[in-house]
Formats: structure tokens, C-alpha cells, sequence
């Protein structure tokens, strides 16, 4: 039911914002909302309906309905609507075209990326509104406090209020600046289910089955089939790959030396060389191209003593070439440290300040932890490990930090 809820509360707001429009996106939310917990009831009483969707719809509706019973103007809009829109939850999706969307969800992902809402404003809305984050998920994915996060969206609904934004699909030039923000809240969607920061959940395989749907809608059409979108779209078919052998039987999470190889999905691995092909295409090469790199030399390596470290560090430092940032020196380190040796992996990190946002996190307080002890010194790789566990999101993460840094 939560997985369903998850996947079925973006549409629900896409649908409703564009009958009523982006100024009451806040009420929206919040019908949206009171239908679900209005399922939670009913439908434990008297079961699910045929069309649960549709029943999602209309109490959303119904719920807009009541919050603005003064409100004429508003209501005629709805009423209006509803005899026509009633069956949009089965509609097939309209044919792409030069200027449109195909997506409902996707659409309002461009609405979302509006150039005049401040670049760090835009994930922060389209994750809450869109991808129903709570504001603990946002902070934890983004690296911010939850004070910013409410900072942000308050911000960003401002400014959509302010431009009088509408609904319909912008203008093909206007969908191309935005791509890149769209790029980064399917990226981080797709990165919440890998590695969840959910307290009961350590792996959301739906919030992945929907980054990937996404993307693939977004290759499809004229604005966004891009060597970037392709790279993007082989990055996350590459990592799907290996979901099934990244939990124990009880849920646990496995480290990649741990994972039973003959479990990674066949069908995956062919989509992700695929899409990784076409991406190749023309002189493009962006972060998501050496993301996508790094996880193909992982998902074809014979074994994980049989990977090819010296290619995924020098593919990491292509990757802060593009995109400067202390966790992909982070990274470059821990492969740097298999093929060269820990002393090695810490040279990497050596004079590197980790800012605010990273100093303390339990990233970078677990490969310090692991590559200290490694290297022999005890005192340091404990202190970095209690602070590790100390920092760790959810059970199954302490758990797996608890196992990889205990001394053996």
C-alpha cells in the first residue's frame, strides 16, 4: 500500500494542478493528502476498489471541493471538470509531440524546473510535491538541515505563485534549459530507492521502477533524447541490475563482495549497455557518462578481486573534472585503496578539507574509518568508526557499517 501511495501521489497532484492551476498547488497537496489517508480507512472496511486511482481522484477532488465551498470561481473550474476528467487515471497517454509532454508526472517535472524558481529551490519542490520525500528524506538525500528544506519549498512555491506559471507544457526552448534540473530530481529519485534513508527501508524498488519510467519517457521525446538523458537512463538500468543480490534474506544489506553475481537481472544489464551505446554517440560527455562507466566496469567484472580499480579511479577523476566534489575524491580514494593499498587511498584524501555539509557525515567517517584500519592505525579508524555509526540514516546501514569496520 505505501509503495502504491508513493507511486500514485505525484500523479494526483500533476493531474489536480493542472485543472485548478499552480496558485493552489499548497491546497492540492493537501487533498491529495486527505484522499490517501481517506483509503487507509475506507478501503480496510470495504476493500480495494476496481479502480483505485479513479477513487483516489474523485475524494481528491471532492476534498478541493469542500476547501473552497466560498470560493465560486474555483469550484465552476472543478465542476466543470469532472465529467470529462473523471476517467483520466485509465486515459491513454496522448501521443508525443514536438511541443508536449507525454506524462502527466513528467510535465510538471518541467513545470517544477522553472527557470525563475532559484536552482536550489527546484529539486527540493519537485522531490516533496511530486515524489511525496518527506522533509527528513530531502535533507538527508541533499546534505541540508530541515529548517533549509522548508526555507526552499516555501521559496519555490512563491515564486511559481509570483510568475502565475501555467500548467501546460512550456515551450520547447524553455523544456530545454530546465533538462538539466530534471536530470538531477530523477537522478536523486532513482538514488532514494538504491540506498534509501527511509528508517524501515533500506532498498525502495519502486521509487527505482519510477526514475527509470521517467527517463525512459524523457529519452522519447524530442527535448530530451540527449547523450545525457541516455547516460543517465544506462547509469540507473546498470545499478537495477544488481537490487536483487543487495539484501540478505532477512533484509539485510550486502556489501558488493558479498553479493551473489548470478542474481543480477540479465534484462537490465543488456538495457543499461544499450542505452550506454547510444549515449556514446557524438561528443557529449557528461557526469552521468562517468557514473555510468564506473557501474558497468562493477556489473561486468568477473569477480570483485577480477574489478578493474585502476579504470574506475581514473573514471572518478574524470568525474571531478566534470563535476568538482569531495565525494567523488571520496570514492577515488576507496578505489585507489583496492588496487593501489590503503596508505595509497588516504595519499588521496590527504589536504582535502571536507566542508560543512560532508564534515561528520557518516560517508566519509566510514572510509576513513576503513582505510585507517586498513593501513594500521587502530586509534584513528575507531574514532571514525563510532562517529560512522553514530551518523548512520537506518538500521540496515549501521548494521552493514557495523560489519565492515569491525576489526577482524
Amino acid at each position: 500500500m505505501e509503495h502504491y501511495f508513493r507511486h500514485e501521489y505525484g500523479r494526483l497532484v500533476a493531474l489536480l494542478v493542472r485543472r485548478v492551476g499552480l496558485h493552489d498547488l499548497e491546497a492540492v497537496e493537501d487533498a491529495v493528502q486527505g484522499a490517501l489517508l481517506s483509503a487507509l480507512t475506507a478501503w480496510a472496511a470495504n476493500g480495494i476498489p476496481d479502480n483505485p486511482t479513479a477513487w483516489l481522484l474523485r475524494v481528491a477532488r471532492n476534498h478541493l471541493l469542500d476547501a473552497h465551498r466560498r470560493d465560486k470561481g474555483r469550484r465552476h473550474v472543478l465542476d466543470d471538470d469532472a465529467d470529462t476528467r473523471e476517467g483520466d487515471a485509465e486515459a491513454p497517454a496522448s501521443p508525443t509531440f514536438a511541443g508536449e509532454v507525454r506524462d502527466e508526472l513528467l510535465r510538471m517535472l518541467f513545470v517544477c524546473c522553472d527557470e525563475t524558481i532559484p536552482e536550489e529551490s527546484r529539486l527540493v519542490l519537485a522531490l516533496k510535491t511530486l515524489c511525496g520525500f518527506s522533509t527528513g528524506e530531502i535533507a538527508l538525500r541533499l546534505f541540508i538541515t530541515e529548517a533549509n528544506v522548508y526555507k526552499r519549498l516555501a521559496r519555490a512555491r512563491e515564486r511559481l505563485r509570483e510568475s502565475n506559471a501555467r500548467m501546460e507544457t512550456p515551450p520547447l526552448e524553455s523544456l530545454r534549459s530546465r533538462l538539466s534540473s530534471v536530470h538531477a530530481v530523477i537522478y536523486v529519485l532513482f538514488n532514494e530507492g538504491y540506498l534509501s534513508t527511509h528508517a524501515e527501508h533500506a532498498i525502495r524498488a519502486e521509487l527505482t521502477d519510477e526514475a527509470i519510467r521517467l527517463c525512459t519517457l524523457l529519452a522519447g521525446h524530442p527535448v530530451g533524447a540527449t547523450p545525457a538523458t541516455f547516460a543517465l537512463l544506462a547509469l540507473m538500468h546498470l545499478h537495477a541490475a544488481r537490487l536483487a543480490s543487495r539484501q540478505d534474506g532477512s533484509g539485510g544489506l550486502l556489501l558488493l563482495e558479498e553479493q551473489d553475481r548470478t542474481l543480477w537481472s540479465a534484462e537490465h544489464l543488456q538495457q543499461g549497455t544499450t542505452w550506454l551505446a547510444r549515449a556514446a554517440q557524438g561528443d557529449e560527455f557528461t557526469r552521468f557518462h562517468a557514473e555510468a562507466g564506473i557501474a558497468a566496469e562493477h556489473c561486468f567484472a568477473p569477480s570483485f578481486a577480477g574489478t578493474r580499480w585502476r579504470e574506475i579511479a581514473e573514471l572518478y577523476a574524470m568525474l571531478e573534472r566534470i563535476d568538482p566534489s569531495p565525494i567523488h575524491v571520496l570514492n577515488r580514494a576507496v578505489a585507489v585503496a583496492e588496487h593501489e593499498g590503503a596508505r595509497a587511498g588516504l595519499a588521496v584524501l590527504e589536504g582535502v578539507v571536507p566542508p560543512a555539509w560532508l564534515d561528520g557525515h557518516y560517508t566519509w567517517d566510514a572510509v576513513l574509518a576503513d582505510l585507517h584500519h586498513r593501513a594500521g592505525n587502530a586509534a584513528i579508524a575507531e574514532r571514525y568508526r563510532e562517529q560512522a555509526l553514530a551518523g548512520a540514516p537506518s538500521a540496515s546501514v549501521r548494521a552493514l557499517l557495523t560489519r565492515r569496520l569491525t576489526p577482524r
